[in-house]
């Protein structure tokens, strides 16, 4: 039975998730990254400072770095930006970066030579339990989302995120969003289980 609950979409701008030991060298010794703004997941922030991404053909300024901290240094891009880098990177789910190339950033006070860990997001929804439970889904679930309007569209293999500490909201890149005309309160209804065309993440 197909759902007709909306999910809000937002189009998630190139960004620059640090390490760590990143932050101190791009930034400076024991730097604190600085909140710019909220974001729509509680706890995750958009920070004051930027870095510069730097490819095989060209480069670009002023990425802006979300927060907070992670584990591993991760580079989120649109297909439009590799062509920009002269990057191919692949597909690929938040954290899993194995095979992904690798760039140079360039912050305030240093630079940082990645081996990997650029990727293009695999479009995905944040939910919580009470969220899953009334769309009917499971955390890693794949969703077809439906947008409509002039440039109506049809996401196929959106990967469902649950957890306690997500709010609902689909994110997809500046390439899928442009291609759906999507708006500021743009909403997409899940409208079935989707054809796969591609392996769960981690098999």
């Amino acid at each position: 039975m197909e759902s007709r609950l909306e999910v809000p979409i937002n189009a998630s701008v190139r960004h620059v998730h640090l390490s760590t030991e990143h932050v101190s060298a791009l930034f400076g010794s024991d730097h604190k990254l600085t909140i710019h703004s909220q974001l729509s997941q509680p706890g995750q922030y958009a920070c004051e400072e930027t870095v510069t991404l730097v490819g095989l053909k060209h480069s670009i300024p002023n990425v802006r770095i979300l927060g907070p901290e992670r584990k591993e240094t991760q580079v989120e891009i649109s297909r439009t930006d590799e062509f920009t880098l002269g990057i191919d990177a692949p597909v690929r789910a938040s954290g899993e970066l194995d095979g992904t190339p690798g760039l140079t950033l360039v912050g305030l006070y240093g630079k940082v030579e990645l081996q990997r860990g650029v990727i293009r997001a695999l479009r995905h929804i944040h939910m919580s339990p009470e969220d899953a439970v009334r769309f009917g889904v499971q955390d890693r679930d794949w969703a077809m989302v439906r947008v409509g309007g002039e440039r109506g569209i049809i996401f196929d293999d959106v990967l469902v995120r649950v957890s306690p500490l997500f709010r609902l909201d689909m994110h997809v890149d500046t390439d899928e969003a442009n291609a759906a005309d999507l708006h500021p309160g743009a909403m997409g209804t899940l409208i079935s289980q989707p054809t796969l065309v591609k392996p769960e993440p981690n098999d």
